[in-house]
């Protein structure tokens, strides 16, 4: 199981020290870095801005919303930063949520598995430098005369991509969509993931397999890149006090009532009641009880917390499943000696 970093959101600004940790990410030698966008920062320019000042670790969006760009937008992006980092580029994409993208982005969020489907499908087409044509339902290129000028044409991008096979993961919370994620993409880029049922995300897996388009990598090369809250601490309880907050907010205040699908993955480990507590306190405004009502057992499924031996013990749970690579989510100035943690024992490999 391979280790990355993933740098979070921004808040009011740029975080500080992420600069510094996504260098240390890649003098240590982990696999991957990741950004985040939502309705501030971008996903992109960060990566390409960070970057630039490595030079072995993959870089990638996890992720970059679908509904910001447009599919052919989307991928131009992908393709130059693929080009100016030496191929090692990965395409992170989700569908966000309605509040977002009818908020923020002034876009319907009908039937986001089909759109998702189109979308990915014009990716390839510009990865593949074909002329990129499609009749769809939520994306139709070239628009149709009667839409526009008439003078519309398919086209073939001018930059010879450098991977065809550019990877592109897919976020995924529910389970059509960790389907999908196996069907259409190279890789799924969970939240909330526990190992305890892996076994029900292998199967989920295992059915978008089935159905997994030739031409695409075969199943066993496929990633699950999952985002892993890590808090180094004196003591259990005292780090899972740090990731409260963060399971708070996603639970309580990343979705709309009713869409909110971070919500719905924390109750399907079985939290139901929990959540619908956290999500009235946050609502309530009341975002320290919010946290406070988080229990510990939620954090021990999603995150790893506590001093190193708590980490390494924790780890032991994750080894052996579908994950390939665990994205460190964690504070950039604890970067270093999370990593000295996790490599205190005989694995993971990083």
């Amino acid at each position: 199981m391979r280790i990355g970093y993933h740098t979070g959101y921004w808040s009011a600004g740029p975080p500080p020290g992420v600069a510094d940790a996504v260098r240390a990410a890649d003098e240590l030698g982990l696999d991957s870095v990741w950004t985040a966008e939502a309705y501030g920062s971008d996903a992109l320019t960060p990566l390409a801005w960070y970057g630039a000042a490595t030079r072995t670790v993959r870089l990638g969006t996890a992720v970059a919303q679908m509904a910001a760009r447009t599919p052919t937008a989307t991928a131009m992006a992908a393709l130059t930063l693929d080009h100016l980092s030496g191929g090692r580029f990965v395409l992170g994409l989700g569908a966000s949520g309605p509040q977002v993208v009818e908020g923020w982005y002034g876009q319907p969020y009908s039937r986001p598995l089909a759109r998702t489907r189109e979308f990915i499908a014009v990716v390839r087409q510009v990865l593949a430098r074909e002329r990129v044509q499609l009749d769809g339902e939520f994306y139709r290129l070239p628009l149709p005369p009667d839409e526009g000028t008439g003078l519309g044409k398919a086209l073939r991008g001018t930059v010879h991509p450098l991977r065809a096979d550019l990877p592109i993961h897919l976020a995924a919370q529910g389970p059509r969509n960790i389907a999908l994620a196996a069907e259409i993409a190279d890789g799924w880029l969970p939240l909330f993931y526990a190992p305890r049922l892996d076994a029900e995300y292998r199967q989920l897996l295992a059915d978008g397999f089935a159905r997994r388009a030739p031409g695409l990598r075969a199943a066993p090369e496929f990633e699950v890149a999952a985002t892993v809250p890590v808090v180094l601490g004196p003591d259990l309880e005292t780090a899972a006090d740090l990731v409260r907050p963060f399971i708070a907010l996603y639970v309580g205040g990343m979705g709309a009532q009713g869409a909110n699908f971070h919500r719905d993955a924390a109750a399907r480990l079985g939290y139901g009641e929990a959540c619908d507590e956290i999500a009235a306190r946050f609502e309530a405004g009341d975002r320290a009880g919010a946290a406070a009502a988080v229990p510990t057992e939620l954090v021990r499924d999603v995150a790893l917390v506590g001093n190193g031996d708590d980490l390494r013990a924790q780890l032991g749970a994750w080894q052996g499943t579908a994950v390939t690579t665990l994205l460190i989510q964690t504070s950039p100035t604890a970067l270093r000696d999370v990593v000295a943690a996790l490599r205190g024992g005989p694995e993971p490999r990083v």
